[in-house]
């Protein structure tokens, strides 16, 4: 969604810990990704008080990839109702309307 450019050290705070990061991306996303995953971290260091630093780590990166499964899972069964959704109106298009590229209606015997 960012148009490439120039790469830069960026430095973020995650887990009371000062990280250098290097991203061609706009410095307030990179921030702000950096402020999500401290904001995972800090839930799961809150829930489980006596993990080990490490094991918090990994614990948030499965937390936050959880999400993102279930995100793609959700993008993927709107995109399956919008394709349903669209099939249901195509009939209700004028044939010149209907599929094909460029509005061209597929021939057929």
């Amino acid at each position: 969604p960012y148009p490439p450019g120039a790469q830069t050290f960026r430095r973020v705070v995650i887990g009371g810990e000062e990280y250098a990061v290097r991203s061609e991306l706009p410095e307030e996303y990179t921030r702000e990704v950096a402020q999500f995953v401290d904001t995972a971290l800090r839930h799961v260091r809150e829930s489980l008080p006596n993990v080990e630093a490490h094991k918090a780590a990994i614990l948030t990166a499965l937390s936050i990839t959880d999400e993102l499964f279930q995100a793609r899972a959700g993008d993927r069964e709107f995109a399956a109702r919008l394709t349903a959704l669209t099939a249901g109106l195509l009939p209700l298009l004028p044939p010149g309307k209907r599929g094909g590229r460029g509005g061209q209606t597929p021939v057929s015997d």
